[in-house]
């Protein structure tokens, strides 16, 4: 932490400057977290050490609820895990992972919480001392309360090694000093490091790696957002004042920044433009689908979805603007279950529009601009589009180098496909012939394996930061 100061931030609390100047990509700190937990829905799937995510976990002899890789998986998650570890434990959530530390200078902001939160802190209060071993510690009601405040203000969204889905919570005391701006100078990122280590003691801690974007000069705030930016200002404003319980002021809500493109038609084309009220009703019309089109990929019919979201663009893509955030919704949808499906050409197209939106909304270097990018290259890549796919994936590449680093699965991953695809390129301008007739081939005698199932809208585009269900 030589890197950073804290200080007193007027009407916000601590926050941290950077003591000396950074640069893009920079990492600023990185800290293991002091616990976390795996989601109840993913405590079979998830390895509790590491967070990976795998079709047989070992599961723990004691407790019968915690689930491991593997023996160094095991051993190397003991120290936290021995805390909770009894015997004959029934099934549930592994609570006493957070574990009772010196958290006096957080804020839990209980006081400012709404009559049916607090309700629900009370119940959760109890559920967790009925829970609690009689034979540890024990601890009073306004200890517990502080912890939970604490977790429900600071608690941060742990992903699986890939980086591609949130799979639990996880506490980061320096991370909680980084204050909030829409635009922020870093980013925060999980980088689990090496976790195939066979000896515990070359085995990475789960840890989070705060970010620069840009440049930073020395003695400025260190900020990150703990929202996404694709949502309109009044929108990340109820965010930040339900879930951490203060009013933005930055730049970008106080000018509304933006909002009028994610919220507006399309050019004047030909002198013709759009009038208020054809994209107000187009707008309504697309958030409607977009209730329809999530309850479709609820069931898991997604061949309703491509019917919804398609009928849905075809009314509304002549009036909406291609940086709407409703239309950017549908594209992001309809490329990933079209990819799912194994329509590449459509994935392709659609996954193209979203960053191009993208492109005009988020900051240069933002993570969910560069794994759109990585998305959209790898449909290209499957459409037989290599000049527009290796071109998705060099600039998904650059990006993720800054917010992710090179060691990051992720970014190692966009190397090699990269790699892949500049040979392919330099094949493809030779003879596209036989570039063609050699990739045909190549699908043939090994199939390419399906996509994952779809995600519901918002988890594409998912801030860090744990959020209140």
């Amino acid at each position: 932490m030589e890197n950073v100061a804290i200080f007193d931030s007027p009407g916000k609390g601590r926050g941290l400057k950077a003591t000396k100047e950074f640069w893009a990509g920079d990492v600023i700190f990185a800290e293991p977290s002091v616990a976390a937990v795996v989601f109840d829905s993913l405590l079979e799937r998830v390895c509790h050490s590491c967070f990976r995510q795998q079709d047989k976990l070992q599961r723990c002899g004691q407790c019968k609820v915690a689930h491991y890789c593997d023996r160094t998986c095991q051993r190397a998650g003991w120290a936290e895990h021995k805390q909770e570890c009894v015997e004959g434990r029934e099934k549930g959530s592994i609570m006493s992972d957070m574990q009772l530390i010196t958290l006096d200078e957080l804020e839990d902001h209980i006081p400012d919480m709404q009559e049916d939160d607090l309700k629900d802190l009370k119940v959760d209060i109890h559920n967790f001392l009925d829970y609690w071993p009689r034979t540890s510690k024990q601890h009073n009601i306004d200890d517990i309360s502080h912890i939970f405040g604490v977790i429900n203000c600071n608690g941060f969204t742990v992903s699986d090694q890939r980086g591609l889905q949130a799979v639990g919570v996880g506490l980061f005391l320096n991370l909680c000093l980084v204050n909030h701006n829409c635009w922020p100078n870093c980013t925060v990122i999980l980088n689990h490091g090496n976790q195939s280590a066979v000896n515990t003691m070359f085995h990475s801690q789960r840890r989070i790696e705060l970010r620069s974007l840009g440049k930073i000069e020395e003695g400025e705030e260190l900020t990150v957002s703990y929202v996404d930016f694709l949502n309109l200002s009044e929108e990340r404003q109820r965010q930040l004042k339900t879930q951490y319980f203060f009013d933005c002021t930055c730049e970008h809500c106080k000018n509304h920044i933006k909002d009028d493109l994610k919220l507006g038609g399309v050019a004047e084309v030909d002198g013709v433009k759009p009038t208020e009220e054809q994209v107000k009703e187009a707008t309504e019309y697309c958030f409607q689908m977009l209730e329809k089109m999530e309850s479709a990929r609820l069931k898991g019919d997604y061949h309703e979805v491509v019917k919804i979201c398609k009928e849905c663009i075809e009314k509304t893509e002549p009036v909406l603007a291609d940086t709407h955030i409703y239309q950017l919704r549908m594209w992001s949808t309809l490329s990933e279950v079209q990819a799912y499906l194994q329509f590449f050409t459509d994935a392709a197209d659609y996954s193209r529009k979203m960053v191009e939106g993208y492109m005009k909304l988020y900051p240069p270097n933002n993570a969910a601009l560069g794994m759109a990018s990585m998305r959209a290259g790898v449909s290209h890549w499957q459409a037989g589009e290599i000049e527009v796919g290796h071109a998705m994936v060099c600039r998904a590449y650059a990006i993720l180098m800054v917010t992710h680093g090179p060691t990051h699965p992720i970014t190692k991953d966009l190397e090699a496909m990269r790699v892949q695809t500049e040979m392919e390129l330099r094949m493809f301008k030779q003879n596209e012939y036989v570039y063609h007739s050699m990739r045909e081939a190549a699908l043939k005698n090994k199939p390419m394996a399906m996509m994952h199932e779809p995600r519901s809208v918002d988890e594409g585009i998912k801030n860090l930061f744990h959020r209140k269900k």
